[in-house]
């Protein structure tokens, strides 16, 4: 690895130029030292014509893992581009979930290549994992479990775990289960290892057992890992049987899924965005906010239009009306990221939505009260107007900042209410009330003092 931390680092350019020259083992050879997320941060990083070009010499490099951690705007071409071979052997290597991953999105004659080219319980566990409802709990675990009866102790189960030969690739927890096959609590590997042979599983089981459906949420899951601490957790079906496990690899994939899709929905340019994206990809995500936006500034422009008379009398509010109306806008925006993520977090409740809602009143109005007392000195100072032009822009700060700060917790706790994503639409409604209150508390309060 070079001293930056970035393996890519002028490797790019060098396995390019491998690739224009037709040499598929020098191109094997740079990669094969290199962590397949690190060979998936490669093709996103060059062209659609070089990511062809690549894929056509050296097909090889690209195995299960390197699938599993390609974003998925790109993986569906990749999938097409490999030869059907290469695509069998990388798909056979993996867990069921990363299998579930990759081909929930895929089209149905890819869909029905890959399945096709699992062993029989492979494809009959990722089947059983596609017939749950998609984003759930369901779709998200491995079929593969590591279980013991419930009355075993701990050399039985060591000899167990070393006499068969389908042990996952990694698994954190031994689960116990009853006669009727539903978990009853679990031990970690190292607890089994430390633990004397005669040692009753049931005595070295952890006291932190939780499950979880598998029609459950998989965000809520991943809050359950989050919060609770946890490395893996059971998945049972409607009766309380055994059907899976989630892992806290997986869990963590959700959550970082997540906070992207609520930072592209909050500025407006589609979840699914990437860098991959062709233009009319792009295009067609950013267009219908960016429509948006162009209407609520049309609001706020037919709001400065009402005191025209008054911006004609006095040039200089032209000239201050931006400030309103940008300190407006940031302290939404501030106020509008706490409580989105707050709420995806679950640390936004109806139980104590009030005491924010107040608490963010209180920050909004000291805040004003600040910024007031330093650009009413500076519009009487610089502008050559009376002090009253101060105290217009003093008060119009001080209403606008507590304005957007309330607005920024109630718009996402109004969307939440009505069950709508808080992160969609929350940037684009408190930036519109900010402009339009920022706009006529200033216009307003100079035509009032004024003229």
């Amino acid at each position: 690895m070079n001293d930056s931390g970035d393996p890519l680092e002028g490797l790019i350019p060098a396995v390019l130029e491998a690739v224009e020259a037709g040499d598929g083992p020098a191109v094997e050879e740079m990669l094969e030292p290199l962590h397949p997320a690190d060979i998936a941060d490669f093709l996103e990083q060059i062209s659609g014509s070089q990511r062809r070009a690549f894929l056509a010499l050296a097909p090889d490099a690209i195995d299960g893992e390197v699938l599993s951690e390609l974003d998925e705007s790109l993986r569906e071409d990749v999938i097409d581009a490999l030869p059907r071979a290469v695509l069998a052997e990388a798909v056979r290597e993996l867990d069921t979930d990363d299998v579930v991953d990759i081909i929930e999105d895929l089209e149905d004659h890819d869909q029905a290549f890959i399945l096709d080219a699992l062993e029989s319980e492979d494809r009959a566990a990722v089947e059983s994992s596609l017939a749950w409802p998609e984003y759930s709990a369901g779709r998200l675990m491995q079929s593969e479990t590591v279980t013991v009866p419930q009355d075993w102790t701990v050399g039985q189960t060591i000899d167990h775990l070393r006499s068969v030969d389908w042990l996952p690739d990694q698994f954190y927890h031994v689960i116990l289960v009853d006669e009727r096959h539903r978990p009853t609590g679990h031990a970690t590997l190292g607890r089994v290892l430390a633990s004397r042979r005669d040692t009753p599983l049931r005595e070295i089981v952890e006291g932190s057992f939780l499950t979880v459906e598998a029609t459950e949420e998989e965000s809520e899951v991943a809050l359950m890992f989050n919060k609770y601490h946890l490395i893996s957790m059971p998945v049972v079906d409607g009766a309380g049987r055994l059907v899976g496990v989630i892992t806290i690899d997986d869990a963590m994939n959700v959550l970082d899924e997540e906070h992207e899709e609520d930072f592209l929905r909050m500025a407006g340019v589609g979840e699914e965005s990437s860098l991959s994206d062709g233009v009319w990809d792009t295009v067609r995500q950013r267009f219908p906010w960016l429509a948006v936006n162009l209407l609520t500034a049309n609001i706020a422009a037919a709001v400065i239009g009402l005191f025209e008379n008054t911006i004609a009398v006095i040039v200089a509010l032209a000239a201050l009306m931006p400030i309103v109306a940008s300190m407006g806008g940031n302290a939404g925006t501030q106020s509008l990221t706490v409580a989105v993520r707050a709420l995806a977090t679950r640390d936004l409740t109806a139980s104590n939505a009030s005491r924010v809602v107040r608490r963010e009143i209180v920050v909004g109005l000291v805040n004003g009260l600040g910024f007031a007392l330093i650009m009413g000195c500076i519009a009487w100072v610089f502008y050559g107007q009376s002090v009253l032009l101060g105290v217009v822009i003093a008060g119009a700060l001080v209403i606008n900042l507590a304005v957007a700060a309330l607005a920024g917790v109630l718009v996402p706790l109004i969307l939440d209410r009505m069950e709508l994503d808080p992160a969609l639409a929350s940037g684009t409604f408190v930036t519109t009330v900010t402009d339009v209150v920022g706009f006529f508390a200033f216009l307003g309060l100079a035509t009032m003092v004024l003229l």
